[in-house]
């Protein structure tokens, strides 16, 4: 016996909704983490990207727990010298929400091109509403 490998052509993938409302960041990331690997299905495959499509609303109304509203630091730099931009989580809140979630996930997912493939799936939005009813994704309880 063998252990059969999949196939691009026997992929299935799914469009999932998921409403943030009132969870906490790193839990809600680390299960849509899970969700774009595609660990929840049967045939995981580690080196193909088996996941499914997934749509963050109310990202606004995440969670964060303690202080981390003013203690936990973004950091990201302009390439110059001297170019180091900082800013607290209460501020990327204020400016673009959808940060909060995307970062988190970005983190838990590989830093390979397969990672960046899981990531093209992802798409996160600030309220309740989103551009992808076509797409008639389901929605699904993270907890």
């Amino acid at each position: 016996m063998s252990t059969p490998s999949i196939r691009a052509r026997d992929i299935e993938r799914r469009w999932v909704l998921v409403d943030v409302d009132g969870l906490v960041l790193g839990r809600a990331a680390s299960r849509i983490a899970h969700i774009l690997k595609g660990k929840h299905k049967p045939k995981y495959t580690p080196h193909a990207d088996v996941g499914d499509h997934v749509v963050v609303i109310n990202a606004e109304k995440i969670r964060l727990t303690g202080r981390k509203e003013e203690n936990k630091v973004y950091y990201c730099h302009t390439g110059y010298v001297g170019g180091l931009k900082t800013s607290t989580a209460a501020v990327v809140r204020e400016k673009r929400p959808e940060d909060l979630i995307y970062n988190a996930v970005r983190r838990m997912l590989p830093r390979t091109p397969l990672g960046r493939s899981m990531m093209r799936k992802l798409r996160v939005y600030a309220g309740g509403e989103h551009p992808h009813i076509a797409q008639k994704p389901e929605a699904i309880q993270l907890f």
